[in-house]
C-alpha cells in the first residue's frame, strides 16, 4: 500500500488525496510526504494509522520528512500509532483546547471513557458539548456495532480557535457500509450503499423502516444534517464510493433532504478500494438561531421519510 500526505488535504479538496491511495500489496505501507509543507484533516492521519495497524512495524516504510510542519505529525501521534520511532524531536505541549491525538477504540467502555476525557480537553459550552459527544459517540458506535473491524475505531479531531470549529476523522478496516447495509438491503454498488446509509431510517440490522430502537439508522443523517445547517462539509468512503456534502448558500428556510443525493453534494464510485469506512466532518461550534432548531427539523425530517417509504412499500404489487 502507499500513501502520500500532501501539503494540503481538507475535506473541501481531499478527492486528490482519496484518488492517490494505493491499496495494493497490503503487507506493506509506503509513506511519501511534501518536502516543504504538511497540513491535512484529521481524516487522513485516521485513514494512515487505520492502515498501519494492518500492517507489521518492520513493514512500514516511512520516508524522513523534511516539511517544516513535521513535526504536527508527532504531536497528533501519529508516529505512536504506528508503532514506528522517528527523529523528529518535539517540545511536549498541553492538549487542552486544541487537538485530540490518534486515538484506538475497541469496546463501548473505551467510548465512554474517552467521550468523558474528550469534552474537558476542548473547553466547550454545555451545549456545543453535547453536539460533539453526540457525533463522536454515533462515529464510533457505528464502527463497534457495524464494521466488525478488529482494530475498532481509530480517530482525532482539531480544534481551530480562530473559526471556533472542530474537524474530526474516524477510520475503521472493517466490512464497509456495502456489506453492513446489504444484510437488509440489496445495494448494488458502494456508492448506492452509502446513500441508503445516509438515509433516516435504514439500518443494516433491519429491512423495518425506522429501524429498531437500538438502530434507528439515523446517526450518519443527523452528523450529516449537522454539517448542513452550519454549511460546512462531510466526508464518507467505503469500499470504491466517496460521498461528500458540500457547503451550502445561506438560505431564510431550514431546509434538510432525507435523500442525501438532494443535497448539495459530489460523489465518486470508482475510487481505490478501501477495506471499511473513512468519515469525515468538520462542524462550526457557534450556537446559531439556525442550529437551534436543528434538532426539531431533524426529528420531522426523519418522521416524515420512513412514512414516505412505508406508504411506497405498501404500494409495491404483492403477487400469490
Amino acid at each position: 500500500m502507499r500513501v502520500h500526505l500532501p501539503n494540503s488535504a481538507f475535506l473541501g479538496n481531499i478527492d486528490p488525496f482519496f484518488r492517490g491511495f494505493d491499496p495494493t500489496n497490503p503487507e506493506i505501507l509506503e509513506i511519501t510526504a511534501n518536502e516543504k509543507w504538511i497540513s491535512v484533516h484529521p481524516i487522513v492521519l485516521t485513514m494512515v494509522a487505520a492502515l498501519g495497524l494492518n500492517v507489521k512495524p518492520e513493514n512500514i516504510r516511512c520516508e524522513k520528512f523534511e516539511a517544516t510542519s513535521k513535526h504536527y505529525l508527532v504531536r497528533m501521534g501519529l508516529f505512536k500509532a504506528l508503532n514506528i520511532s522517528t527523529d523528529i524531536n518535539i517540545v511536549e505541549h498541553e492538549a487542552a483546547g486544541r487537538f485530540i491525538p490518534l486515538t484506538q477504540i475497541r469496546r463501548s467502555d473505551e467510548l465512554t471513557t474517552f467521550i468523558t476525557e474528550m469534552i474537558p480537553l476542548l473547553h466547550l459550552e454545555p451545549e456545543q458539548a453535547n453536539t460533539l459527544g453526540y457525533i463522536v459517540s454515533e462515529l464510533v458506535r457505528n464502527v463497534l456495532e457495524h464494521a466488525d473491524a478488529k482494530n475498532g475505531a481509530i480517530l482525532c479531531a482539531q480544534y481551530y480557535k480562530k473559526s471556533n470549529s472542530i474537524r474530526i476523522g474516524i477510520a475503521d478496516t472493517g466490512v464497509g457500509v456495502k456489506k453492513t447495509i446489504n444484510e437488509s438491503y440489496d445495494a448494488k454498488t458502494d456508492l448506492e450503499a452509502l446513500q441508503l446509509a445516509l438515509t433516516p431510517g435504514i439500518t443494516g440490522t433491519t429491512t423495518r423502516e425506522g429501524g429498531t430502537a437500538q438502530n434507528a439508522g439515523a446517526g450518519l443523517f443527523f452528523i450529516k444534517s449537522i454539517a448542513s445547517v452550519n454549511r460546512d462539509f462531510f466526508v464518507i468512503y467505503s469500499g470504491h464510493g466517496f460521498y461528500k456534502l458540500l457547503k451550502k448558500k445561506p438560505t431564510l428556510r431550514l431546509d434538510l433532504n432525507a435523500d442525501p443525493f438532494k443535497d448539495r453534494h459530489s460523489k465518486e464510485e470508482n475510487l481505490p478500494f478501501w477495506q471499511g469506512t473513512i468519515v469525515g466532518v468538520d462542524i462550526t461550534l457557534d450556537q446559531t438561531a439556525e442550529f437551534s432548531l436543528l434538532l426539531d427539523v431533524i426529528r420531522k425530517t426523519y418522521s416524515m421519510a420512513v412514512k414516505e417509504r412505508r406508504k411506497m412499500r405498501y404500494k409495491k404489487p404483492r403477487f400469490i
